[in-house]
């Protein structure tokens, strides 16, 4: 029986094996060679801070990339500046392959959010990367780096700001290309190679970077590697983003301060103001109540729709992880919800709370409004339907601090401060070259794939294709536990692995 059971068991690694593309494997062989040599090289880099602000450090991240390219043959190595001055630059590169006719790019981004490093776990610094054998949450703990001769476990994770958002992308890009190349096959595309600096700042100089080089980045197909895969772990081809913009939204109570016990139920309280205008925005069931918020949304094509059924539900498994019972709108599953567009409460502020709470009524309540759209939504547009709902509950708005003459002519007074933003975008799942990468992705892997119409988060794409005229797909590989944007950002090893395979079947497309 037990011949048998190992029989067994033998026969399904093979099959498991061979249903993967002899390239992949190939180039997993590869990976499993110089994987401790890149460990060692991605630690360098997650080492260089990378705020966009930081100039210095945003240099040393650019030449940092340029070396790690031109070790790997890319050729026409280059910096891509805007006209703006002192803005992060774009590092190019390209690998033209005899007989090829069609280009893809490949994109990512080396700059990351802001840190506050006194939110991190103990041990933990958002620029020390340090490794773990396994996830804070299962109660791992910090290991010694290995050696050369040490084993290394798929599911330890590597912690530092930048390790999944998103150097993971430029890391498993360009030892993707390395793989294909060590091993001796050559692509039927020519390749290039697009790493911004400024993604997480905005991409409000992007648009002059594509503009600039138009010529230069004239491709088939970009490849954007950015964000998580799906939270069921399988990997995930996406065909669309959100857009994104805010609003920095204040009401004003009297000028100062007052006693709540003098003044209480007689002085306006603008906390209380806040809250029921906010509240005024959406129902108890999440649908946001705005005039007009819905109307512009394009609905999604029958192969978008079919490909929406077919994805896997984590609604359950998220909830018990995330530990809350109900969510906001108990009509969509999380894959309908990201499909809409959405307002959020990104944060509050009104006073002191807790141990610097005094009895006071307070002088100003504001809060930061977060749009995102989805494709047929302008974010001017959008913009324009909150002020007018700010406007019909009558609020007197303006775009910078009362004046005495503003205080004695309007009983409610609303400062609404708009930023810039950029809409959402969508690829059709029908192209020829959109199938090609879905089956590249499928070759790597013995698991359902995930197609998403778009995902939840935002990337400026849309301007790839107002300027560009260029279609993108995002192929993400990081963990969905990664905690981009907060404290304790981290890399599951498992998923860099899958995510140089993952590139390196794309580059391999025929």
């Amino acid at each position: 029986m037990q011949k048998i059971i190992v029989g067994f068991f033998l026969f399904l690694s093979v099959f498991a094996a061979s249903a993967q593309s002899k390239e992949v494997l190939n180039i997993r062989a590869f990976r499993e060679k110089k994987m401790h040599q890149w460990l060692e090289e991605y630690t360098a880099f997650l080492s260089i801070p990378n705020i966009a602000s930081d100039t210095i450090h945003i240099q040393k991240n650019a030449v940092f990339i340029q070396q790690m390219m031109k070790l790997r043959g890319i050729t026409n190595v280059q910096l891509l500046s805007p006209k703006t001055l002192g803005i992060p630059p774009v590092i190019y590169g390209e690998v033209n392959n005899p007989g090829a006719t069609k280009t893809i790019i490949f994109y990512a981004h080396y700059d990351g959010q802001p840190v506050d490093s006194t939110k991190w776990a103990k041990g933990l610094y958002p620029f020390k990367p340090t490794l773990l054998n396994g996830s804070l949450e299962s109660q791992a703990s910090i290991i010694q780096w290995p050696n050369q001769a040490d084993q290394i476990d798929p599911q330890w994770r590597i912690y530092a700001r930048g390790a999944s958002d998103d150097k993971a992308g430029v890391m498993s890009i360009l030892s993707a290309y390395e793989s294909i190349n060590s091993c001796g096959y050559h692509p039927s595309y020519n390749l290039k190679f697009f790493f911004e600096g400024e993604e997480e700042a905005g991409s409000d100089h992007l648009y002059e970077i594509l503009e600039k080089y138009a010529p230069q980045l004239k491709s088939d197909l970009w490849i954007i590697c950015d964000g998580p895969v799906h939270q069921s772990g399988k990997k995930m081809v996406s065909f669309g983003v959100r857009g994104d913009t805010h609003i920095e939204l204040t009401v004003y109570g009297s000028k100062r301060p007052l006693h709540s016990g003098h003044y209480g139920n007689w002085a306006p309280n603008p906390a209380m103001m806040l809250s029921k205008l906010l509240s005024s925005m959406k129902d108890d069931n999440g649908k946001v109540l705005i005039k007009g918020f819905y109307d512009d949304v394009i609905p999604l094509s029958i192969k978008e729709k079919e490909a929406l059924k077919d994805i896997p539900s984590p609604d359950v498994t998220l909830k018990n992880e995330l530990g809350f019972l109900v969510q906001e709108n108990n009509q969509f599953t999380l894959a309908e919800s990201i499909l809409n567009p959405s307002l959020n409460i990104n944060g509050l502020q009104s006073a002191n709370v807790g141990k610097l709470s005094s009895n006071i009524i307070p002088t100003i309540a504001t809060a930061s409004l977060d749009l995102r759209l989805v494709l047929g939504n302008d974010f001017r547009k959008q913009h324009n339907k909150v002020v007018a709902h700010i406007k019909k509950q009558g609020y007197f708005v303006i775009d910078r601090e009362p004046t005495e003459a503003d205080r004695k002519m309007y009983p409610k007074i609303a400062k609404v401060i708009l930023s810039d933003g950029y809409n959402a975008q969508r690829t059709s799942m029908d192209l020829p070259i959109a199938q090609k990468v879905i089956a590249a992705v499928k070759s790597t892997t013995n698991d359902q794939i995930v197609l998403m119409p778009s995902v939840g988060g935002s990337l400026p794409l849309y301007v790839f294709e107002k300027y560009l005229g260029a279609k993108t797909i995002t192929v993400p590989i990081a963990n969905h536990d990664n905690n981009q944007h907060a404290e304790n950002e981290n890399i599951r090893l498992l998923n860099l692995w899958n995510g140089i395979e993952t590139f390196a079947a794309i580059m391999l497309m025929k």
